[in-house]
Formats: C-alpha cells, structure tokens, sequence
C-alpha cells in the first residue's frame, strides 16, 4: 500500500518536474517591419538577433526564461537597437520553449526605396566582348533589389556588406571571371546603383593567328589576314577563362565576318574557326568551299633519272588545279602546269569522284602528250595518303606514298617501274 501512494503522488508531480527540468535547446529569430523589407537584410537581421537571443537564451531553464520574458526582451531590444541603422526596434516579443522563437518588429526612420536603377559599366573591353559580360549581368538587378527594395534610405550604408557578399555570389555563378565594385546614391525614393565590372588574371597576352584551307590556294587567305589579326588581337586583355566559356561565341562570330568578305562569298566559302584560350592563345581558321576546288602545288623531283617517259626539265613543277563541283562527290577539273627550268606548259582536263571514305578515283586526258591516265588515291591516316596513276600510251604505273609535314610541305616517295624517287610537295 506504501508502494502505491509514493507511485501515485511521482505521477501526479511528474509534469511539474518535467516542466522545471525542460532547457532552451535552440533560439529561432524573425524579424517583421510594417512597410516591409528586402529579403537579404531581413536574412541578416534574423542572423543578428538570433546570436544575441541564444547568448542570453540557450541553455536556461524555460521556466525562469517565461518568468524574466519582459526583462530578456528588453535586453535583445536594446542591444539590437543599438546596431540598426535606418530603423528603431519597436518591441521584442520572447515565446519561450525548448525550440524558443524571438520576434523583432521594427519600425523604419523615414521614406523607404521603391525604385532601383543599376548603372553598369565594363572596364578594358571591346564592344564584342563587353556585350557578352552585360549578357552574363542580365539578372544582377535583382541582387540590389532583394537587397535595397524597402529599405529606408537611411541604412543604405549599413547593408553594404550584404550586398558585396551577394553579388560575389551571383559573380561566381554568372561570371566568375570578373570583379565588380559598385556605390550606391539616393535620391528621394530612387536608388542609383554604380556598378563596375573588371577583369581578374589571367588574361590573354598575345594571339598566335593561322589560317588555312583545303580548297584554295594558302596564299589568296593574305588578303585577309590583316582584318583577321584586328579582329583576334581584340581578344587581348579579356580572362582566359572567359574566353574558354564563350570559345564557341568568339570562334562563331571570326567565321562569320570572314565569310562575309566579297571574294568569299563568291566562291561560297565556309569558314570554321578553333580557338585555344591560354595567355598565348591559338587562334585557326579553315576556309574551304563545297563549290570548287582551287588549288597551287609546286613540286621538286630528287634523284630522278631521265627516261623515255620523262624528262629532268620537268623535276621543278608548279600546278594549278582549278575544278568545279558538280555533286557532293563529283569534280570536273582542269589543271595547268608550268616547268620552269624550260619555260613550258602543260595542261590536263579530268574528272574526279570521291568513293566511300577518304578514296578518290580519276579520270585525265594529258593534252600536252596526248594521253589517259587512271588515277587513284586513298588516305590512309591524318597525315599518310597513298596515290596512284597509270599512263594508258607508255603502259607505266606510278605509285607515291606522301607523308604531311605540315599545312604547306609534304614528302612523297615515288616509285614506278623502273626507279623510285623523292618528291617535295609545297602547298601555296
């Protein structure tokens, strides 16, 4: 009978108990204005009041915090009021618990900003670039308006901070490659916003230019050249890294303006520019046509022998082919070769077909000898090719395997019936 009485008197106290032994485990701070306030400053407030609740706060018993509430309030209210600017704490309200939520309810001193205007301006870049950046800043209004819409005038200066933390964190998302500063001036309910952006290191120094082509001669590309070198040196100054995100951009925009030149449009050329950013960048253009097919080879024959089918006069050649295509695979051609150590000519009319991956077959009259000659040709990889032709009046074939040395210089070794030589080939 004893053990019952003391159990039920242990359930009767138990609340009571629990109640005196209960602790604030955790503070949760709002802050609320009557006209409102931006987003970003009310986040900083909730964070300012937050860490002085839980110095007073954390760990006490919620008893003695519901019983000392007014007093605890007015100590947040006053330290909090004396860090605010633009703003008067009006009242702090404490709901105490194990979870205890403080509330704040401020008051602002005068007229409060409506209207946000950004100014933006971009340091050291060329008008093309410079438009890419302000497409990047597209949305930065909206780190000023979350953070000064509301806001009284008056404590404009005291969320500076706020504001440089945000547009750092917009910058590292929307461009990373630049810094900015910005002030801001008040006039009446309106905000100006002096915003500018400059680039961070490293930035490109110098721009190696080479421009190519298949389809023409090399040397018709010096025309434009200069305007190419104008045009890539306006990359100088600009991040690397900004560069590498906008590559397709930049490379997209030299291709266009150089095929927008006369002579390129009228003879369709296409151009496709690669661009490597580093602080000495790489800048290749290749510009080639599905139209034609214009090209100039020189060529020097070394330890070649005369015979009955050649004649050493003829181991300097140059070579201008000339064709128009007529298909996505077909090509009537004509080519022109000149010997200069006996000042003659020579000229051939063919036709050319391209038949499955990198083969080609072909079909020439030589009216300089008055013959047909079959040709072939594959290419065996990036820079090995594999021709070969057979002259139908002296029954001779000729084989040659080229090797590409670079753009403008290959090595052929030749080889026909009877001997075998080799043979410079230069690409103008």
């Amino acid at each position: 009978m004893r053990w019952l009485f003391l159990l039920l008197a242990c359930w009767c106290f138990l609340p009571s108990l629990v109640q005196a032994s209960a602790r604030v485990e955790t503070v949760t701070a709002v802050v609320e204005a009557d006209s409102g306030m931006p987003p970003l400053v009310q986040q900083r407030m909730e964070t300012s009041v937050q860490v002085i609740a839980e110095q007073l706060l954390l760990g006490r018993s919620t008893a003695d915090v519901a019983a000392d509430s007014q007093a605890q309030a007015e100590v947040i209210r006053q330290v909090f009021d004396k860090v605010l600017v633009g703003y008067t704490v009006r009242a702090v309200d404490i709901d105490t618990g194990q979870t205890t939520r403080v509330t704040a309810y401020l008051q602002p001193w005068s007229d409060v900003i409506r209207r946000i205007e950004v100014d933006t301006s971009v340091e050291g870049m060329p008008p093309g670039v410079e438009k890419l950046v302000r497409q990047d800043l597209a949305q930065v209004d909206g780190v000023f308006s979350d953070a000064l819409s509301g806001l009284p005038v008056a404590a404009t200066d005291w969320t500076n901070g706020v504001l440089k933390h945000h547009l750092n964190d917009f910058l590292s998302e929307h461009l990373p490659e630049f810094r900015a500063d910005f002030d801001v001036d008040t006039d009446g309910d309106t905000a100006t916003v002096h915003l500018t952006v400059y680039p961070r290191l490293p930035v490109v120094r110098t721009v190696d230019l080479s421009m190519r082509s298949d389809t023409i001669p090399n040397m018709t590309l010096l025309n434009h050249r200069q305007l190419m070198q104008e045009h890539v040196d306006q990359l100088v100054g600009v991040p690397v890294a900004f560069v590498a995100r906008h590559k397709d951009v930049f490379a997209g925009t030299l291709a266009a303006e150089l095929d927008a030149q006369p002579d390129f449009k009228a003879l369709h050329m296409k151009s496709r520019v690669d661009i490597a950013p580093a602080e000495r960048m790489q800048v290749m253009s290749r510009s080639d046509t599905d139209r034609y097919r214009l090209r100039l080879t020189g060529w020097l024959d070394i330890d070649r022998k005369d015979d009955d089918a050649h004649d050493q006069q003829d181991n300097l050649r140059f070579r201008l082919h000339a064709g128009r295509m007529i298909g996505p695979r077909d090509e009537w051609f004509l080519q022109f070769d000149f010997m200069p150590q006996d000042v003659n000519w020579g000229w051939e009319t063919g036709y050319a077909r391209r038949i499955g991956i990198g083969t080609e077959a072909q079909l020439r009259y030589d009216m300089r000898r008055k013959r047909i000659v079959l040709g072939a040709a594959q290419q065996l990889a990036p820079r090995w090719r594999l021709r070969y032709e057979y002259r139908f009046a002296d029954q001779m074939g000729e084989a040659g395997l080229i090797f590409k040395v670079h753009d403008f210089l290959n090595l052929e070794y030749v080889r026909d019936a009877r001997q075998g030589w080799l043979r410079v080939l230069g690409n103008f």
